[in-house]
């Protein structure tokens, strides 16, 4: 008998858009002979089945259920699409472990804790994982701009620090421009990391649970038209990423051992990209992602492509990985 998958996208952040993206491709390529398939948008206002007519039923919150045609439908599993908050960030992890329903990505803990910059760097640290130089405020708190200088000096990087897909960054170069980006990073969260500039070469690294064991998938170099990898970076074209990445075997040796410590330290599972920067052979953290774009061009997928594994192959073993996890 068939399972019932409900492929959940959208979300509460300025994601959504690129998390409707992911889920449509999950959806296309997903095999619908081995599994029942379902779109479910998840919006603060409402949370909808959307048919392949565009038609919106809604779901149940208290058992995650949908009526169709007079029957309840639930659910085997749960293919988490959702970029931000309330999928990238413990919140749906903790509501479907409540409800006993096994999902693809992480559990709630790792969910939360890759979510917020500041402590997976804080965590990973005594594991000998390393990071740029860092500053953090808090919404409210008295900002110093000498002593922020001092501490990363400049060029930095002001991040929001609970925010994906590069929103909230700005690049400074002058002391007089942080109190601007500072104001930026705030319309996306209360909390602000700023991280000295490291430069080198970016790369990312994906590590995937893939048929019950830990997988580092080629490495994807990061070469940016603009100043750094922003929104326009990521999704208007205006960079190259490269798979595999232009880097030595011993840069390859050393960015995949410590992407891979990381996962298997945090007690991951599913998906995960990790962004790192080369100061000689030594990669520097910046952040792991944990429901990473999943469209044709993202770079997980690109990554799979790349050792051999299909888009279709790659769902499919997310979503047995997750039923046999139950």
């Amino acid at each position: 008998m068939k399972k019932n998958i409900a492929i959940i996208m959208g979300g509460y952040s300025s994601e959504y858009k690129i998390s409707l993206k992911s889920g449509s491709v999950v959806y296309k390529y997903c095999n619908k002979e081995k599994f029942n398939l379902f779109s479910i948008h998840i919006f603060k206002d409402k949370w909808v089945h959307v048919t392949e007519n565009n038609e919106e039923i809604p779901v149940n919150k208290h058992d995650f259920s949908i009526l169709v045609e007079g029957q309840k439908i639930t659910f085997d599993c749960v293919f988490n699409a959702i970029h931000g908050s309330p999928g990238e960030d413990g919140l749906m992890q903790s509501y479907f472990k409540l409800l006993g329903i096994p999902q693809t990505s992480c559990d709630a803990y790792q969910s939360a804790l890759t979510f917020n910059k500041r402590d997976l760097l804080s965590v990973l640290k005594p594991y000998g994982i390393k990071s740029a130089a860092s500053y953090y405020l808090n919404l409210g708190d008295a900002i110093d701009e000498n002593i922020i200088v001092s501490k990363v000096g400049l060029p930095c990087f002001v991040k929001a620090n609970k925010a994906g897909s590069s929103f909230g960054i700005s690049k400074v170069y002058k002391k007089e421009e942080l109190k601007a980006a500072i104001e930026n990073a705030y319309k996306e969260d209360d909390e602000i990391i700023i991280e000295g500039f490291l430069n080198g070469t970016e790369v990312s690294v994906g590590v995937i649970k893939y048929q019950g064991e830990t997988k580092v998938l080629p490495i994807t170099e990061i070469v940016s038209e603009n100043d750094f990898f922003d929104y326009e970076a990521k999704y208007a074209g205006k960079s190259q990423e490269i798979t595999p990445a232009r880097i030595s075997k011993v840069q390859e040796k050393n960015v995949s051992e410590m992407a891979k410590l990381a996962y298997d330290v945090l007690k991951m599972k599913g998906f995960s990209r990790s962004e790192f920067i080369f100061i000689g052979d030594e990669p520097y953290m910046l952040e792991m992602n944990t429901t990473p774009g999943l469209t044709e061009e993202s770079i997980l997928p690109q990554q799979a492509k790349a050792a051999g594994i299909t888009l279709s192959e790659l769902f499919d073993n997310a979503i047995n990985e997750a039923l046999n996890s139950k």
